[in-house]
């Protein structure tokens, strides 16, 4: 039966009565023109401390993103209110997209990725010489994340009163990896902080490093108690004004256009979301090798074409080894 006339309008028709009392759900988003930039330093329980121009605010995401998370690094653009003032609240309602990413797996056999830092340039990679003892595996897997996240890596190698850096060098002289060698002494009285500030001016460098390596001690000195200070209550997100360093920290250089990222120290650096085959990427002398590889070539079997490129003189065989090295690490845990 026709519920309707035959010439029905709008005032015809019935509507369902909201009974939340809220507007209807639409797939139109608010396009937030005015929406101003900012970078987000930190990320704590859903609370983001971003940079607007000179200013520190606090925002949540929008609701519109719906599951997309922004992380530190990010560039976004934010609504509401940006004076900064104590209990304001901005809104996060764009992201845009990402130049690079550092993510890790808290181990191989977890599915979830998570990403550590966007738009980096950079991962230092610290690590002591002795006291704790290097860990090999723990570097390469680094290396792998930041060849696949788009950063470049640096050495920062520290305590070398207590060891000679020359047999670690070694093992990564062949990737021509930029790096720095400090010692205790150099730690305390700032000498290092400024040997490794060369590496960094102009740039995003994420800050890695296992527990007693001395990476909580260069970050301080490469950014002194007040310009951290200034960066807000970075850490008011907590509610407790101080920075614990349980998430990762953007912290602007002092007398430089750079910034240094902190993050939380690891005890593993998990790659199950590392597709082996971007590896190769990171060596542009092999890459063109691979054109004769059988389909899904690993770069480590028999048929691998790498083996002829190399041995015809295109590459040197030890760039070959710390290939595959590399990517063995993405099958072998780090106590191996």
């Amino acid at each position: 039966m026709r519920r309707y006339g035959k010439h029905t309008d709008e005032d015809d028709v019935r509507v369902r009565p909201n009974r939340k009392g809220n507007r209807p759900r639409t797939n139109i988003r608010p396009k937030h023109e005015d929406a101003a930039d900012g970078m987000v330093l930190t990320v704590d329980r859903g609370r983001l401390t971003c940079l607007v121009e000179d200013r520190v605010v606090m925002a949540m995401k929008a609701r519109e993103l719906g599951r997309k998370a922004a992380v530190v690094g990010d560039r976004v653009a934010l609504v509401g209110d940006l004076s900064g003032q104590k209990d304001t609240l901005a809104r996060i309602v764009r992201i845009a997209g990402r130049t690079s990413v550092l993510r890790r797996t808290a181990d191989d056999d977890d599915p979830f990725e998570r990403v550590v830092v966007a738009n980096a340039d950079q991962l230092a990679i610290v690590t002591a010489l002795a006291d704790p003892e290097p860990r090999p595996r723990l570097i390469d897997r680094c290396l792998v994340a930041a060849y696949d996240g788009g950063l470049d890596p640096l050495l920062v190698l520290t305590k070398s009163d207590l060891a000679p850096p020359d047999k670690l060098l070694e093992l990564y002289g062949d990737l021509d990896i930029p790096y720095v060698v400090t010692s205790r002494e150099e730690l305390e009285n700032g000498d290092a902080a400024d040997r490794v500030r060369e590496h960094l001016d102009g740039k995003i460098t994420a800050f890695v490093g296992h527990s007693g390596v001395g990476k909580t001690t260069l970050v301080n000195a490469l950014v002194p108690e007040e310009r951290r200070r200034s960066t807000g209550h970075v850490n008011a997100v907590t509610g407790r004004g101080r920075h614990t360093t349980t998430s990762a920290l953007a912290l602007p250089l002092t007398e430089s256009d750079g910034w240094v990222v902190d993050t939380p120290g690891v005890r593993s650096f998990g790659l199950a979301h590392i597709d082996p085959s971007r590896v190769i990427h990171a060596f542009p002398d092999l890459e063109p090798g691979t054109e004769g590889c059988p389909r899904a070539c690993s770069h480590d079997e028999p048929d691998c074409a790498l083996d002829e490129w190399v041995a015809e003189g295109h590459a040197d065989p030890a760039r070959l080894y710390s290939l595959r090295r590399l990517l063995a690490t993405r099958e072998r845990r780090e106590g191996d």
